[in-house]
């Protein structure tokens, strides 16, 4: 299987992208975690992102604050797809890292999630491994039925003692 790279721009992202880590780690998806900076250590995230398909992975998540180029800048240097983690950061909230990880130019795409999104992040990895691997995409299917559950158990719980039907 594939591995997942996950890119951070600071070790201060490390709690939001620990919910990435986990996720993958709960499907059994091997991942390989960097502190690279698009600003501070340009060369080291270009080197992994030159190297990252024959080193075994499929997928980069790039997680990063503020002017959160990271993503981009791993783009710019692989054809694997790169998931865009944009952290909360500033006074802003997050939202410049929103729009700097989202509004690449033609020809380098980033798939964006939303701010903080770490486990969304690692589920769209995850589903780009699924495309090849059945046992993978057997788990998604899983993992959305437990879901689906869920909530009917919460609606059931929630109407069951009738405290929010009207009768």
């Amino acid at each position: 299987m594939k591995k997942i790279g996950l890119v951070i721009g600071s070790d201060s992202d490390l709690p939001i992208v620990q919910k990435a880590m986990d996720t993958l780690s709960s499907f059994g998806v091997p991942y390989e975690a960097h502190i690279y900076s698009a600003h501070r250590t340009p060369e080291k995230a270009a080197e992994f992102a030159a190297a990252a398909r024959e080193n075994g992975f499929g997928a980069i998540i790039a997680a990063a604050g503020m002017a959160a180029h990271l993503a981009g800048a791993i783009a710019a240097k692989t054809t694997l797809p790169v998931v865009g983690l944009p952290i909360e950061s500033g006074k802003l909230g997050g939202i410049d890292s929103l729009l700097s990880t989202v509004q690449m130019p033609s020809g380098i795409p980033v798939a964006t999630v939303a701010i903080n999104g770490a486990v969304n992040a690692a589920l769209l990895c995850i589903q780009i491994l699924a495309v090849e691997d059945e046992i993978l995409a057997g788990a998604l299917a899983e993992k959305r039925a437990a879901d689906y559950r869920k909530i009917l158990d919460k609606d059931t719980a929630l109407n069951g003692g009738s405290n929010f039907v009207n009768k």
